[in-house]
């Protein structure tokens, strides 16, 4: 996950989301974020048009709440601070899922 940038704050997570920005929502627990690791930094490059960023649940847990982000690993992508689409679940999340979640935002 090192071509994710983490958001440590609220106030970060305010100002990051300009442009097309997708968060991933993670934690050091979670054996299914585990699993999207080794291919994570190979969707980062495949999607340059995106700004890719990382919120550990643990640290921003209120933030978590309010976006109803209960699940993990989770994304959610905006548009100049507008939300355009999530895919927000408990369920483990493969390469091509992640992928097609983000082409049907293009």
């Amino acid at each position: 996950m090192d071509k994710l940038i983490e958001i440590k704050t609220i106030e970060e997570f305010d100002k990051i989301r300009t442009g097309k920005t997708i968060i991933m929502f993670t934690a050091d627990w979670c054996p299914d974020c585990m699993f999207v690791k080794p291919f994570i930094g190979d969707i980062v490059s495949a999607n340059p048009e995106f700004k890719f960023y990382l919120v550990n649940r643990d640290n921003l847990l209120d933030l978590c709440k309010d976006l109803d982000v209960l699940g993990i690993p989770s994304f959610i992508a905006y548009e100049d601070s507008e939300e355009i689409g999530r895919f927000v679940s408990k369920l483990r999340k493969t390469k091509d899922e992640i992928q097609a979640f983000i082409d049907g935002l293009k």
